[in-house]
């Protein structure tokens, strides 16, 4: 197991008592499932990244952007690779690494977290975009940051997020759904994004298996990838799932699909 899933298992260990807190609506928590649910649209899916973990589905609309910015570094970086050797150079940044396990002419790295602040080890996503965003053109965002995407995407400015043509996302202790307080973080975030996309993939990351409170099930880790809202065109709820291209993210272990019962919990 790679050190990115002990990390990860780690993480979930902390957020094992999955229960319905007293006071928080079932129907809230099937409002804020149903947001994460992918629709179809006129462009395909394609793969970039390996064929396990590090691998994401995005649409075929890459021609022409000019920068990938990969905040979170594992010990794959197929992902950023794939962006290089089309061209587009890459931006990384993870405070937790010493550097990146390849090199590449297109590769910057910084020795820095994400978050909602510019303090210390941390910086802004608009800070960073900042520093390093040509001044036009069409970006894409593959975020993967353990738990902190709930606190730092809402902080990101309009401007900063709509440079990014493509939003790659990982979702982290999703059980805490389950939890008032934690539920308006991820609500929060949801909101902010839909506002500039579409989420046109939605993938059960199996680094752990379902959770299930109050009759919900739950997969304690997603990766969604999401259009900007110009670039849709005839959007359909897809109840299709998995994706022929989708690949499970830990090979040996069982693998998991979205649950079937979120595509009825529109309210």
């Amino acid at each position: 197991m790679s050190d990115t899933y002990k990390r990860r298992r780690r993480n979930l260990k902390a957020s094992l008592a999955y229960y319905l807190q007293p006071g928080l609506s079932k129907t809230r928590i099937k409002s804020f499932l149903f947001k994460l649910m992918p629709y179809k649209t006129d462009v395909p899916l394609v793969r970039i990244g390996g064929a396990g973990d590090g691998g994401y589905l995005v649409p075929d609309v890459l021609d022409g952007l000019v920068a990938c910015f990969s905040p979170g570094v594992s010990d794959s970086m197929d992902f950023d690779m794939d962006m290089m050797n089309r061209g587009v150079p890459s931006f990384m940044a993870d405070a937790s690494v010493e550097g990146l396990v390849e090199d590449h002419p297109l590769a910057t790295f910084d020795k820095l977290f994400i978050g909602p602040e510019t303090d210390g080890e941390f910086i802004t996503l608009d800070d960073w975009v900042a520093r390093y965003a040509p001044k036009s053109g069409d970006m894409i965002l593959q975020m993967d940051i353990e738990g902190a995407e709930f606190t730092t995407l809402p902080t990101v400015s309009d401007t900063t997020l709509s440079r990014f043509r493509i939003v790659v996302l990982e979702l982290h202790n999703m059980g805490r759904v389950f939890r008032a307080g934690k539920l308006a973080e991820y609500e929060a975030m949801m909101d902010k994004l839909l506002r500039h996309y579409t989420v046109v993939h939605t993938h059960v990351n199996n680094c752990a298996p379902l959770v299930t409170a109050a009759g919900v099930n739950v997969p304690p880790v997603l990766e969604l990838t999401l259009l900007r809202h110009d670039f849709v065109k005839n959007a359909q709820l897809q109840t299709n799932l998995p994706h022929p291209l989708d690949k499970p993210n830990v090979p040996d272990r069982e693998d998991y699909t979205l649950p079937s019962d979120w595509a009825a919990f529109k309210s």
